[in-house]
């Protein structure tokens, strides 16, 4: 009798498990949303300072900058802390994300933010920011010179997001995103080809570094892609294209868009209800 009580447990709890967790993640939605409101002012003079990506978009950008940020726990080390830097730090991974059903990079609590370049491990040369088990890892100095344009095309926050990204999905697999890792294998098909030419010595738009490894071809494909888009479509035009799919929105559809709201690819994402404030 008892076998049998615990086999009806185990069937309920497994029937019911999905729609409660869709349940609890509307109320917590919702929770989220009023608490949002008495924020959202400070947000917005944060983000529209460095994010024309940003200005293009409405207050559902903004919510999702704000439920990364409430998620993780930020260190900073031999830096001064201020409010903006966790709120720019998360705007940045959404703007990485938000074509996505999956956007939160679940898995990465903790975020290290230090003053300048640091050394890793047994490497020789500086770091400008990285991805391991334990978290995610940028140098502040190169993180606001890459939002505020001062490094023209290079954005270190946007390349530790992309490695973010990919270790979510492929190596934790704590958070996956069906489209992003089901299109991967197209994306692959395109860029595989052309990072075996750089390998081979042939050099082109991404630079030398896209060459060191394929982790690394991935991560400077998506600071080109939103940091240099017109050129990318220009010189790598499957490439842009794949990324376009990969991540269901294009940066140049976006800025042709005359009505002031961003242009995505969303063919078949689902978005949870009550999330497109203002939209």
């Amino acid at each position: 009798m008892e076998f049998i009580i615990i086999v009806v447990l185990v069937i309920g709890i497994l029937i019911l498990h999905k729609p409660l967790s869709v349940v609890f993640n509307r109320l917590y939605i919702r929770r989220q949303q009023r608490k949002f409101v008495e924020c959202e002012t400070f947000y917005h003079s944060v983000v529209s300072k460095y994010f024309r990506y940003y200005n293009r978009l409405g207050l559902e950008f903004l919510f999702r900058t704000f439920l990364f940020r409430k998620a993780r726990r930020f260190h900073y080390i031999e830096v001064k802390e201020s409010a903006e830097m966790p709120i720019l730090i998360s705007a940045v991974a959404i703007q990485l994300t938000f074509g996505l059903d999956k956007y939160m990079l679940n898995y990465f609590n903790e975020i290290y933010v230090l003053k300048d370049d640091y050394h890793y491990g047994f490497y020789s040369r500086p770091f400008m920011g990285h991805v391991d088990q334990s978290g995610i890892y940028l140098s502040w100095d190169n993180f606001i010179k890459g939002i505020s344009g001062q490094t023209p095309y290079c954005n270190v926050g946007l390349h530790e997001m992309g490695h973010a990204l990919a270790y979510v999905t492929f190596i934790t697999e704590t958070e996956e995103d069906k489209h992003f890792k089901k299109e991967f294998k197209n994306f692959s098909k395109v860029a595989r080809p052309i990072f075996a030419d750089m390998q081979g010595g042939n050099r082109n738009l991404l630079g030398e570094y896209a060459a060191v490894n394929y982790h690394e071809f991935w991560a400077v494909s998506v600071e080109t892609f939103f940091e240099n888009p017109v050129c990318m479509r220009l010189d790598l035009p499957e490439l842009y294209q794949a990324m376009v799919d990969l991540l269901r929105q294009d940066p140049l559809q976006m800025r042709s868009n005359n009505n002031g709201t961003a242009t995505f690819v969303l063919k078949s994402a689902k978005k949870e209800e009550g999330l497109r404030l203002g939209a």
